[in-house]
């Protein structure tokens, strides 16, 4: 009897851009299922913003029916209406999850990055060109939003699947390459 694949969705939240990816995950094996960013309109008042990112989380969750919930966390920056309005869109995407019964977990933007690529600082683009090793990608996206977002379901799949351990800290790539076969390509 097979177990249906585990699907990932993660959300990289924002008020004009929020990224969105979709991952497959059967037996440690991950597939890209689905990644791209909903452009909201400036048009719109901030409240039809929210409604629009809840109202869109909503339906890839109708749509893609993801077991798990993955979105990453406010950055703390300088401009305080800028994290509250950042919140707010983290906040309705979080909602919409856990309204369908979804278990919702949040990453700091630092982990994503070192989840991927083991580097807590790297750029968007060396996450991106991660991204295309890690799942075979050939395409290329306007919009690093989405790479975002698919970058937060892997660290997810991460995660939960090989659990922080008490090992101590590895000592570079080479010992890192034989402990993690299945993340080198």
């Amino acid at each position: 009897m097979q177990k249906n694949p585990k699907i990932i969705l993660g959300i990289d939240p924002g008020t004009l851009i929020m990224g969105y990816g979709l991952i497959s995950v059967e037996h440690h094996q991950m597939q890209l299922v689905e990644m791209n960013s909903l452009h909201v309109p400036a048009k719109l008042n901030a409240y039809q913003r929210l409604e629009l990112i809840y109202l869109t989380v909503r339906e890839l969750i109708h749509t893609f029916r993801p077991n798990e919930f993955a979105i990453e966390a406010p950055f703390f920056g300088k401009n305080v209406q800028s994290m509250l309005k950042l919140g707010r869109a983290q906040g309705v995407a979080i909602a919409a999850a856990m309204q369908s019964g979804i278990p919702v977990t949040e990453y700091a933007p630092r982990k994503i990055k070192q989840s991927i690529t083991g580097n807590g600082n790297a750029g968007k683009e060396q996450v991106w060109k991660m991204l295309q090793q890690i799942l075979h990608i050939r395409q290329e996206i306007d919009h690093l939003d989405a790479s975002d977002a698919l970058a937060v379901a892997i660290c997810h799949h991460f995660q939960v699947s090989r659990p922080a351990s008490n090992e101590k800290k590895l000592n570079g790539w080479a010992e890192f390459a034989v402990k993690n076969p299945g993340r080198v390509r």
